[in-house]
């Protein structure tokens, strides 16, 4: 996946893309990055569009998706399979959803406690402790 431009070291190209060396040769490992050649007696280069792949990488990651997940956008990223790649969004959004259903119920539960931990003024057990031993 490199361009044409493809003069940066491992170190230019992890700095410009925001990461540390080993990620990319994570990233590499993992296939989401190709590994370019090393010429003879010399080191590998990077281009701008594997700045932009890991970027594309990074930013999925930040929407919450998995290594797994990004490796199967990156194969659909040729723009032909929109489909294909909305049902992955789709998936990971019902996802999302359904974290913030369980996050809500956690957010009330604790609030209410909280609310009993106040009101008991140290007199007695601790509502907090109790509910959490009850299960």
């Amino acid at each position: 996946m490199n361009d044409q431009a493809s003069n940066l070291t491992i170190c230019a190209f992890a700095r410009a893309a925001g990461v540390n060396v080993e990620t990319i040769r994570f990233y590499q490992r993992r296939g989401l990055l190709p590994e370019p050649d090393r010429p003879y007696g010399g080191i590998r280069h990077y281009g701008e569009l594997d700045v932009d792949r890991v970027r594309f990488v990074k930013s999925a990651q930040r929407l919450g998706f998995s290594l797994d997940d990004i490796a199967g956008l990156l194969r659909l990223a040729d723009g032909a399979h929109c489909a294909e790649a909305r049902l992955l969004a789709e998936r990971k959004l019902d996802e999302v959803r359904a974290k913030l259903t369980d996050l809500a119920r956690m957010e009330a539960v604790l609030a209410g406690l909280v609310s009993e931990c106040a009101r008991g003024g140290g007199m007695c057990g601790c509502p907090l402790i109790d509910a959490m031993r009850a299960g």
